[in-house]
């Protein structure tokens, strides 16, 4: 987790001085040269904060007044229970209040009084349907665009190959893990999958120092640096001349630079202390329950103003997974993290930011609308549901202050306006100026994009103008 590694685990080569010509339907590259997108792009860097477990949608984002009303009878649908021995089929109404917020009136729980306040600003999808409950099958086709396929590269390493990176001093993909360890399903969640190494998340420390070595020993600091720097480049580029321009032998080279680079980037990235009292009180940075969230928010806009592509957020383990006291474990989750990530949206709005930003928030599943450990009414919970269930979008190119789809009225199963995750990517791609089906990568002689072929459609209702014909 040192500079060097950090530097080497992308193998960044020299960027060039001017873009080239976007990678639509033509020899893959393996660098990280800036390209023009296929058409104007509304988004050029997005930040996800992904939530493992399943964010109960129907005590959060989805109230549903027919399930508060019919509370402890039975569900006479057709349920698929992961825990079968804890399995029932009544009913579980939230026990939490909804109210509207916003000139929009979307209702939000009592739950997410900070979401509540950006909900002008917000795309709240209602009808995510995933046709899986498992935690693994669903993040993976969020991120890899097949249920429960491994070796699939992330959305982000497409993005990165098609359209590569806009700073030469930091990483172009970074993920920023819990100090409680990796979320569920590991390091799959940003891998490069079939691609090169260039294109996988570069992780940050979860703790200070977040890349160790950062710095240079004090007595090699200043002038003495510099000279060995230059002496160092003048020895590798006559060594690369010699072996006849050996692309891994290049790119090694580029990563010593890259980490010379980064002492002065990356240092300056994840200094918040340079930020002002008011914006680190906004993040919660002043309380403990939302200081470290709201550090990784803040840390992931800093990033994202400095050129990086692509930053993901991720909780140790699958906090939202509430099969029982959902009572109280709910509100703890939300506790953490409701104010960081609305601090986030306020935070690149008001800096101009939003407009080029896409922020997401949400999870692989929601809950079932029946209870799960039936009897004593503190231990109950809700078990998985990947048939209908609730994410939200902000910024780049996103439509502001709208609800689009819906669950039946139990919350049970997406029934209007169906998103896929294979919709959701093919959205994203033409948020930055791509069409999902022309962004090929050649893996073992057959061509692949990001859907794997797989019926998608750009979600058009939620953009604020329509991609432009390719």
């Amino acid at each position: 987790m040192g500079i060097g590694a950090v530097a080497l685990s992308w193998m960044m080569q020299q960027e060039a001085a001017r873009a080239i010509p976007p990678v639509i339907k033509q020899k893959p590259v393996t660098d990280l040269k800036p390209r023009q997108p296929q058409t104007q792009p509304q988004a050029r860097a997005m930040i996800s904060m992904f939530q493992h477990g399943g964010p109960s949608h129907m005590d959060l984002t989805d109230p549903k007044p027919e399930l508060t009303k019919f509370d402890g009878t039975d569900y006479t649908g057709d349920v698929a229970f992961s825990f079968v021995n804890q399995a029932s089929k009544k009913l579980l109404g939230s026990p939490f209040k909804f109210r509207k917020h916003g000139q929009c009136g979307t209702e939000i729980s009592e739950l997410l009084p900070h979401t509540a306040g950006i909900v002008d600003d917000m795309c709240l999808i209602r009808s995510m349907h995933t046709g899986a409950n498992g935690h693994e099958v669903s993040i993976r086709y969020f991120h890899g665009g097949i249920p429960g396929v491994l070796g699939r590269p992330h959305l982000a390493s497409w993005l990165l190959y098609a359209l590569g990176s806009e700073t030469q001093d930091l990483p172009a993909y970074m993920v920023l893990t819990d100090p409680g360890g990796h979320p569920v399903d590991g390091v799959n969640n940003w891998s490069n999958g079939f691609m090169p190494p260039l294109f996988q998340g570069t992780v940050l420390r979860p703790k200070e120092p977040r890349i160790l070595n950062l710095a240079a020993p004090s007595h090699l600091k200043g002038e003495l640096q510099k000279q060995n720097l230059a002496f160092l480049q003048k020895l590798n580029s006559r060594h690369l001349e010699q072996s006849g321009g050996d692309s891994d032998l290049e790119a090694r080279i580029a990563s010593y630079e890259l980490a010379a680079r980064m002492q002065t980037a990356a240092t300056d990235a994840l200094d918040i202390s340079q930020e002002t009292k008011a914006t680190q009180t906004m993040y919660g940075l002043d309380n403990d329950t939302t200081r470290e969230y709201g550090t990784r928010c803040l840390i992931s806009r800093r990033l994202v103003e400095r050129g990086v592509r692509f930053v993901q957020l991720f909780l140790a383990g699958q906090p939202w997974d509430n099969h029982g006291s959902i009572r109280t474990a709910l509100p703890d989750v939300c506790r953490r993290t409701d104010q960081p990530a609305a601090a986030l949206v306020k935070d690149l709005k008001q800096r101009g930011m939003l407009d080029s930003t896409i922020v997401h928030w949400g999870g692989e599943i929601g809950r079932l609308p029946v209870t799960q450990v039936m009897g004593d009414p503190a231990a109950a919970g809700r078990d998985h549901n990947g048939q209908g269930f609730s994410i939200w979008m902000a910024g780049g190119g996103v439509k502001p202050g709208m609800v689009y789809g819906a669950t039946d009225e139990f919350g049970h199963k997406a029934v209007e306006n169906v998103v896929t995750p294979n919709d959701y990517q093919a959205t994203l791609m033409s948020l930055f100026g791509l069409n999902h089906s022309d962004v090929i990568y050649h893996h073992n002689g057959q061509p692949q994009v990001i859907t794997a072929n797989r019926p998608a459609k750009v979600v058009t209702d939620i953009l604020k103008s329509s991609p432009a014909a390719t």
